[in-house]
């Protein structure tokens, strides 16, 4: 099964792909808005998202959280395959220290996304 995994932001969106038998997820693009991902949904043939939920350290409801359900419940309406979420605390601020001082192809969205899927096919 290939999985897409999604760092939701209120401008960009972090998409990363994997698979169940590598278990391996890589950063794969930055998109604009819910179409994209679903045409990325129907071309790479993906069978499950991973969306990483935005929460502050101690479980607070952050501002952003209306507008994340809102473009989560949008996504759940428009695609017919499972959507699981998975806490996303500090994936950003792990993508920068892998990416560090360097010039990457992989936006920090991209390699957030791939955090946030590496983290749930590591679980599962």
């Amino acid at each position: 099964m290939r999985y897409l995994g999604i760092d939701w932001g209120e401008k960009r969106i972090g998409l990363a792909l994997g698979d169940s038998e590598t278990k391996i997820a890589t950063p794969f693009k930055v998109v604009g808005g819910i179409n994209e991902i679903i045409k990325t949904i129907k071309d790479d043939e993906i069978g499950m998202v991973v969306v990483g939920a935005p929460l502050k350290m101690r479980n607070a409801k952050l501002k952003m959280q209306d507008e994340f359900l809102e473009f989560l419940n949008s996504l759940k309406k428009k695609i017919n395959i499972p959507i699981k979420t998975i806490d996303e605390r500090l994936t950003s601020k792990a993508a920068d220290a892998l990416i560090g001082g360097k010039k990457v192809k992989a936006s920090r969205d991209a390699i957030a996304a791939m955090l946030i899927l590496q983290n749930y096919l590591d679980r599962n």
